[in-house]
């Protein structure tokens, strides 16, 4: 009966996991071949691999877009850290009577949906165009300025340096390091596990980030990669093969860097601060 109900469980284990994958070897398959056989459901290899990749580097400006999606999640994510770790240090280690009120107000900033702050945000920027033009309508400062800090990272941060020993901080005091020193020095290197998870959330939100640069880059050339396969998918006949090519190149970055920040990434979500 045991021996049973294991088999079970496995075989449950292994459809779900099938039914996970699909998608991938899907896409992974659907890149060899052109976009007629993908149309026709086939589920065998081909060899049109290069070919595909071929169409996608001589037609689309794919490069570029890689490029300027790099340069939006990078700055984004070095910022949003930044910010967003000294805010939710602030928050936690320092006293203040107006400290709560003024997080509480934060965490309800979370409760507005980011549709309904594209309007002020584009005339923001409208305005900021005729000031000072490169942070303006169609540069991806623009781009990446209203994801330099978010609420959800300072209450990600706040939470995890309650578990951040104290102790350190005296020491760090009594040692003569200065309020600066002491973040840098003894708080970062020791919330590393809390900062790669961090940084992967806000790495792969930045890269994947459709609506927002959607609506502020209008020149080709700025482009982000997001934006290069959704136009690549709203052709009058779109080649399934080149739009599957292009999304498996837009997944590695990501892909990769989860990999090798995975372990990293589970300790920071559980709230592990130990090196």
């Amino acid at each position: 009966m045991k021996k049973f109900k294991k088999l079970l469980i496995y075989l449950f284990l292994s459809v779900a996991s099938f039914i996970s994958i699909f998608p991938f070897l899907w896409m992974l398959i659907s890149m060899t071949n052109k976009s007629v056989e993908i149309t026709k459901g086939r589920l065998l290899p081909g060899n049109h691999l290069l070919e595909n990749f071929k169409n996608l580097i001589q037609t689309y400006d794919i490069g570029t877009a890689l490029l300027n999606s790099c340069i939006v999640a990078l700055i984004t994510t070095i910022l949003s850290l930044f910010l967003s770790s000294l805010a939710g240090y602030g928050f936690e280690v320092y006293r203040s009577k107006g400290k709560e009120i003024v997080f509480k107000i934060l965490l309800l900033s979370l409760m507005i949906p980011f549709a309904s702050l594209m309007v002020p945000l584009y005339r923001m920027f409208g305005t900021i165009s005729q000031i000072f033009p490169p942070f303006g309508i169609d540069t991806l400062a623009a781009v990446i300025l209203p994801s330099a800090t978010t609420a959800f990272l300072i209450f990600f941060f706040r939470q995890n340096t309650k578990m951040f020993p104290k102790d350190l901080i005296e020491a760090g005091r009594i040692d003569g390091l200065s309020e600066i020193g002491i973040f840098f020095k003894v708080y970062i290197p020791t919330m590393k596990n809390t900062y790669a998870a961090a940084a992967i959330v806000t790495f792969m939100s930045s890269w994947n980030n459709y609506l927002w640069p959607l609506v502020i880059l209008q020149s080709a050339e700025k482009k982000t990669i997001p934006l290069l396969i959704s136009n690549l998918g709203a052709a009058y006949a779109p080649d399934y093969g080149v739009i599957y090519t292009a999304i498996v190149i837009a997944i590695l970055p990501t892909a990769i860097i989860f990999f090798f920040l995975q372990k990293h990434f589970v300790a920071g979500m559980m709230g592990s601060v130990k090196g």
